[in-house]
């Protein structure tokens, strides 16, 4: 098993003396670093001035772009902070130069949000949206993905694991067809980065999106983004700020030649920096390690849930990750997470609608959704069992 301490990782982290937390596929638990890092700058904030506490903790709000390339393997310079992951997803795909004609390449689990950014898009430039099958494991399907690029295929954007399972689709191999044909290739890591290694290199995307809050354990209002060093200066944010460029006289300006020009001007200051600190303290455990602990534990759930009559564990994927869904007979999702937070065990509901070309195509209305961390035990899946079952 996994090296992790895990008693020691549970006194880092206060809500664990409280509720039983499965809901890490939403917002998970803070260490106690993370917190006290954000706290302590709101403070200095209080005390000094917005402007004069973030001069004083430049250091520290530096340390997150160096934090974020040796959690990805990338440069610095090729990372940028954004609010949260959907607006860092947009930032990139809002500002690929499509042209009338060309084709985007998605899997059938594809996130809400992304998806609705292809349609309006499509819509406003005569694009086609084509949605790449599944193969037997539930996974999108290479050698399908492979036959469905011609010379109009703009771009390939998929998610790494989608919110609606505990599918880990082949980013790696997906990447090795885009970088083939020379099709540019977006990923959403909402959910990966932060429960295993992700590495752009290994990865070959040109553009990947995540947010703080998940995996990564760190503050909301926090999200990334990664831009291939030599994309950079091919994509044009959709706006700008005095960050993003400089005003150089009154009919000219210059954009960054970093992703920062991705960035605002204005942004949540204790919150980069908790996220800095959050990224530091998945680095010092590991990421091959977070992934160990996190799949044995979300296996022995799955196996766990699969010995009752009734529940239907619905994960897909030839390889799976820490989210864990399900439906219980004659019992609705909403139902089951009301009941058990009266236990004080935190579970989350997916929606069709989150996620309408997968769940719509299997006859799904809704799943509950458990989604472990490396932070919990083997006793509170026993304990989630009992409750679920009562």
């Amino acid at each position: 098993m996994s090296s992790i301490d895990i008693e020691k990782i549970r006194a880092d982290t206060p809500g664990c003396a409280g509720d039983l937390h499965y809901t890490n596929a939403g917002a998970s638990l803070p260490p106690a670093a993370v917190y006290q890092a954000v706290t302590d700058h709101l403070k200095l904030e209080s005390r000094m001035g917005g402007y004069e506490a973030e001069a004083h903790a430049q250091e520290k709000l530096d340390r997150f772009y160096p934090a974020f390339a040796a959690l990805l393997n990338c440069d610095p310079g090729e990372i940028a902070f954004v609010e949260n992951a959907t607006r860092a997803w947009d930032m990139a795909f809002y500002a690929i130069p499509f042209e009338p004609g060309d084709r985007i390449l998605t899997a059938r689990a594809e996130y809400v949000s992304n998806y609705l950014a292809f349609l309006q898009v499509a819509r406003q430039k005569d694009l086609k949206i084509d949605v790449v099958p599944n193969d037997a494991g539930g996974q999108i399907s290479l050698d399908a993905l492979e036959e469905m690029i011609d010379e109009d295929v703009k771009l390939i954007a998929i998610t790494h694991v989608p919110t609606q399972g505990g599918l880990i689709n082949p980013a790696e191999a997906v990447g090795q067809i885009a970088r083939k044909h020379n099709i540019l290739y977006l990923l959403d890591a909402c959910q990966s980065v932060g429960q295993m290694p992700v590495d752009v290199k290994k990865i070959k995307c040109d553009m990947l999106s995540g947010t703080g809050r998940k995996y990564l354990r760190g503050p909301r209002g926090t999200g990334f983004l990664f831009i291939r060093r030599s994309l950079i200066e091919q994509l044009e944010p959709p706006f700008i700020d005095l960050h993003a460029a400089n005003w150089i006289d009154k009919d000219r300006f210059e954009i960054r030649n970093d992703a920062r020009r991705f960035e605002n001007w204005e942004s949540y200051i204790a919150g980069r920096i908790g996220l800095a600190t959050a990224v530091d303290y998945a680095l010092d455990i590991g990421l091959e390690a977070i992934q160990e602990r996190v799949q044995h534990l979300a296996a022995l759930l799955r196996r766990r849930l699969s010995e009752f009559s009734g529940i239907v564990v619905r994960d897909l994927g030839r390889h799976r990750c820490g989210i864990v869904t399900f439906t219980k007979e004659n019992e609705s999702a909403p139902a089951i997470q009301q009941r058990l937070a009266s236990h004080r065990i935190n579970i989350s509901v997916t929606h069709a609608r989150y996620a309408r070309l997968d769940l719509d195509s299997r006859g799904i209305k809704e799943l509950a959704r458990a989604s472990v961390h490396y932070f919990n035990t083997e006793a509170e899946i026993d304990r989630f069992c009992a409750h679920l079952f009562q």
